[in-house]
């Protein structure tokens, strides 16, 4: 379907894997599309494959312009819901587009004629554990948290790896510049009085952050007042929960279990209460009213205005056929 034909395969290549190990390990969405039905003519073959980053840029193959932008919009819906699905474009169906659970049936008119069914797998970045302290505990809630599947980071000055086994990253000071466009970031300070105030003035830094610190009741109060008193606002102050894990414990893995399950608990009721809102990338797509292509506007080469609204075209012949009879294309969106 449109553009160059390529061969397709049954496995992805090295710069699609490396995208998305990139992707994984920086914290971005990206969504894996493959190929896996084609009638011909078509540009694609069943196992070509493209990875669509956050942005809405399709990496790789999975046919020409009759595929491109409505695989990119989708994935953009898969990344924003976690669901995959499977997109199939029809030349013969009415309806422009049919949703059936996690299929979407799309028609078009594209003159090649051809068939292509394509799965959308999202590929969603796992939650940041960033632990600071060299406690046993902190060693702990690094094991238990990836174990239970967030990326973790072991933060303590002058650290090095071993200090933090099975740790994704290791931060060797308080700086923590490079977690701050982390969006799903969660921070337990277990330093256990040894510096417990610059951890959490620290962790404060991070705007989007949920700061834990694990300490007695009458130490937590002891650091709020530190901190206050170097003039941070009690607004700011109340981002930390402390203390951390609300149950007294034993061991320091007591401690260090009781800290995470409250991470996991808190962070399950704030995704219910807050789900995720779709891309803003989402705005720059419409559907083609005459073919059923979909069509990425922000560099759409053709639109008309009718009755105050614009639509968007994929070539200059489908705007043609919609300024001499819209009612006929615009009944048929409608259906």
């Amino acid at each position: 379907m449109g553009g160059d034909a390529q061969q397709g395969g049954d496995r992805i290549d090295d710069g699609l894997l490396t995208l998305l190990a990139e992707n994984a390990a920086t914290g971005r969405a990206c969504a894996l599309a493959t190929v896996v039905r084609t009638e011909s003519p078509t540009s694609a073959h069943p196992g070509d494959k493209a990875v669509i980053t956050d942005d809405g840029e399709l990496h790789g193959w999975i046919g020409g312009s009759c595929s491109d932008a409505l695989i990119r919009r989708e994935a953009l819906v898969a990344m924003s819901d976690g669901l995959p699905r499977l997109v199939r474009i029809r030349p013969d169906v009415e309806a422009l587009e049919t949703r059936n659970g996690g299929e979407l049936t799309v028609a078009t008119t594209c003159p090649s004629g051809g068939t292509l069914d394509i799965f959308i797998d999202p590929h969603l970045p796992k939650p940041l554990l960033a632990v600071i302290g060299e406690s046993p505990a902190a060693r702990t809630l690094i094991e238990l948290g990836r174990v239970v599947g967030f990326r973790t980071c072991g933060v303590h000055p002058g650290a090095q790896a071993a200090d933090f086994p099975g740790a994704d990253r290791v931060l060797d000071s308080l700086d923590l510049g490079a977690l701050a466009l982390e969006k799903d970031c969660w921070v337990v300070v277990a330093t256990m009085g040894h510096y417990d105030d610059d951890a959490v003035e620290a962790a404060l830094k991070l705007a989007s952050a949920d700061i834990a610190l694990v300490a007695s009741a009458r130490r937590c109060a002891a650091v709020i007042d530190t901190l206050r008193a170097r003039g941070m606002a009690d607004a700011q102050l109340a981002r930390v929960r402390a203390p951390a894990g609300a149950r007294r414990a034993g061991a320091q893995e007591e401690i260090a279990l009781h800290a995470l399950a409250e991470v996991v608990a808190l962070r399950h009721e704030r995704m219910l209460a807050n789900p995720v809102a779709p891309p803003a990338a989402l705005t720059a797509f419409e559907v083609d009213p005459v073919c059923g292509m979909t069509v990425d506007i922000s560099d759409a080469a053709h639109s008309a205005m009718h009755q105050g609204q614009t639509y968007f075209f994929c070539c200059s012949g489908c705007r043609e056929q919609f300024v001499a009879d819209p009612a006929r294309f615009l009944g048929a969106a409608a259906g």
